[in-house]
């Protein structure tokens, strides 16, 4: 029982941490910009329309756009992860003092975080722009 008491202690001290914190938030807005696509995405499923699941009036999508919009979520997965790498590795290189390693880590960081942004960000104008 006391490793649990210890093992809460110690999770409450990493939330007094600010890097915790972005941490969370980076996956939070993630986590909302794949929700904000997929709903977007299962408004223009033809399966979920033919079932009367999905009222939307959304034009059906070519098998063009839906490759696209697949291989730009997978693209998406693989900027964010990268994303969080780089911040740990700024995070790390801080603590450690390697101040060239740092400043590299934390453009690469933003570069990554932007185009991890973006991404999901171009998906969801394209079905802005896709349904009326």
């Amino acid at each position: 029982m006391k490793w649990l008491i210890r093992d809460l202690k110690h999770a409450l001290e990493q939330l007094k941490r600010p890097e915790t914190w972005m941490v969370i938030g980076l996956l939070s807005a993630f986590s909302l910009l794949a929700y904000a696509v997929a709903r977007f995405a299962f408004r223009t499923d033809s399966v979920l329309r033919f079932l009367r699941h999905s009222v939307a009036s959304c034009r059906e999508l070519s098998n063009g756009p839906i490759i696209f919009l697949f291989c730009g979520m997978i693209f998406f997965l693989l900027a964010a992860v990268v994303t969080l790498g780089e911040f740990q590795r700024y995070f790390r290189s801080r603590r450690i003092g390697a101040y060239h390693e740092e400043k590299q880590a934390l453009l690469h960081g933003i570069g990554w975080g932007i185009v991890a942004l973006g991404i999901p960000l171009s998906a969801v104008m394209f079905f802005n722009n896709y349904c009326y």
